[in-house]
């Protein structure tokens, strides 16, 4: 008897704030990376299938982006160029200085 099947793995690149093609708030998205691996006796072997994708978490919308987008958005993130930093506010004006 062979045992043999798929699993799915996903994994957070990035997070980027950017503006939301669905609802147009510029908030927190996620960059995601999903890949399914065949398995035989539940270890997986090799990766069938990779998809990226990028989720808005304000609405919750999720945008399909192509590898080299991914890429991008991914050395953006490196380079601080997607906005703040996670996890730290951002700067605003303060409107009392003179």
């Amino acid at each position: 008897m062979i045992i043999f099947g798929t699993k799915g793995y996903l994994y957070q690149l990035a997070i980027l704030t950017l503006i939301c093609g669905q609802c147009g708030n510029p908030s927190a998205h996620t960059l995601r990376k999903r890949v399914t691996k065949f398995t035989l006796f539940f270890v997986p072997l090799f990766p069938i299938s990779t998809r990226y994708a990028t989720q808005c978490t304000f609405c919750g919308a999720e945008q399909k982006v192509t590898r080299e987008q991914a890429d991008q958005l991914q050395a953006q993130a490196a380079a601080g160029q997607g906005g703040p930093a996670y996890g730290q506010p951002q700067q605003q004006p303060n409107p009392y200085q003179q």
